[in-house]
């Protein structure tokens, strides 16, 4: 039983309006449902896992987003919701804090100090009909109701001026009826990876930014090949110099040549900033889809590269684990099948079994990142038992890697004027 109180893993999940614009992030953590199911003991248990997390990470890591999260009646009588900014923070509640004597009254509180409030799992019952007025937010599964409940709710919460979200949208097919039933946002598995639209063709394959990809993957990259094929490429020219001269590595004197700019990053950070640099940014701008690409992208990397450090008996380096989770967007990035993107890129077979197959250890540590992403609580348990992983320390971990691709980004996003040009390309590097 003690195990099971301090495995309170916490992960956070896009929530997005039917254009795919960011509407704000779900925050998910174990022990939140079986809270309402396990009666009091269970639900203290989370309240102190969940407040004691807060405590130390909400000015980073929950800071300038919407963030919608449930509230236990425990939670919201130990004033949890003041660890966040009334701008940063939906309330949401379920049937348990409906229906208790207080709790509805603390609601009421929050909501007078500006905070927006939210109803889970929303039903036709007098308790829910009799105060919805008090919710900004109606959140409606999509699994559990027919059509035309849905259509019902729906058009009564836009008659009273309210936002729905269709939860549990995990399919396509889920997907296509929130869009017909006309709710304002969705979230779930399916709408997490609609960002990754694919972003090029497969005839990218051809491009330079993959002729980069295989250069700097090999085992002993060849820096002059690397150089001129940075330089050929006006995209990657600039993209390199706009890392290169941002406020992350602040630059006493501006890059202005790409040797240069490859001798200020060295070869492994390259390997790091290389979708980036593979983007197709121009102008310095990025499209909200695609910055939520490229920061899942480094996400990805980064709590692989993290987990490197704990977990046991793995075939691979740190940084190899870091390109795994990168590269295991590559389809997205791509328009083509992860099996000819990975054919043609010198990595170690391990992470090709991992991403293409999940096979061997490596496979392990690629679906317990998926799996954290999912809030699939039992497989992150076994996954993390399997490779010897401390599970008090996954969430952690997490949020660490959250807040330094937040971070870096931030700091990215501060280039002021645009890099100089680099040095024309040689001629001979054209052919």
């Amino acid at each position: 039983m003690a195990n099971r109180q301090t495995n309170k893993y916490i992960v956070r999940q896009p929530i997005k309006d039917l254009h795919g614009k960011n509407l704000g992030y779900e925050i998910r953590y174990a022990g939140e449902s079986s809270a309402y199911e396990s009666g009091e003991g269970q639900d203290f248990a989370a309240a102190d896992t969940i407040y004691n997390f807060l405590i130390q990470n909400t000015d980073k890591s929950f800071k300038g987003v919407r963030n919608f999260m449930t509230f236990t009646t425990n939670l919201l009588m130990k004033k949890t919701p003041k660890l966040f900014s009334p701008e940063d923070l939906v309330i949401q509640v379920d049937d348990s804090v409906i229906i208790h004597p207080l709790a509805m009254h603390f609601v009421e509180r929050y909501a007078k100090d500006g905070y927006k409030v939210a109803v889970n799992e929303f039903q036709f019952s007098p308790r829910y009909i009799s105060i919805l007025d008090r919710f900004d937010y109606i959140k409606i599964n999509f699994h559990t109701n027919s059509d035309a409940s849905i259509r019902n709710i729906v058009e009564m919460a836009h008659s009273m001026g309210k936002q729905c979200v269709a939860t549990g949208v995990d399919d396509e097919e889920l997907y296509q009826r929130a869009h017909i039933m006309e709710v304002d946002a969705m979230e779930g598995r399916y709408v997490a990876e609609q960002m990754f639209t694919a972003v090029h063709s497969s005839s990218y394959l051809q491009s330079n930014f993959f002729r980069l990809m295989v250069a700097i993957t090999k085992d002993e990259p060849d820096i002059e090949e690397i150089e001129q094929i940075i330089a050929m490429d006006a995209t990657l020219t600039y993209s390199l110099l706009r890392i290169v001269n941002s406020a992350y590595f602040a630059l006493r004197n501006r890059a202005t040549e790409v040797h240069q700019a490859i001798v200020v990053l060295g070869l492994g950070q390259l390997r790091q900033w290389i979708y980036l640099m593979g983007s197709g940014v121009s102008g310095g701008g990025f499209d909200e889809n695609q910055a939520e690409f490229l920061k899942l992208s480094f996400t990805r990397g980064s709590f692989a590269s993290e987990l490197m450090k704990l977990a046991k008996n793995m075939p691979i380096s740190k940084n190899e684990a870091y390109l795994m989770g990168m590269f295991s967007t590559l389809n997205y990035l791509i328009a083509a099948p992860m099996e000819e993107i990975l054919a043609e890129i010198p990595v170690n077979q391990a992470i090709k079994d991992a991403l293409l197959l999940h096979e061997g250890r490596c496979g392990m540590l690629y679906d317990l990142i998926l799996s954290y992403e999912r809030a699939d609580w039992a497989e992150i348990s076994r996954l993390a038992q399997e490779l010897a992983i401390p599970q008090d320390v996954l969430t952690d971990s997490y949020f660490k890697c959250l807040d330094e691709v937040d971070t870096v980004w931030r700091q990215l996003m501060e280039v002021g004027e645009d890099p100089a040009p680099a040095s024309p390309a040689p001629a001979e590097a054209e052919s």
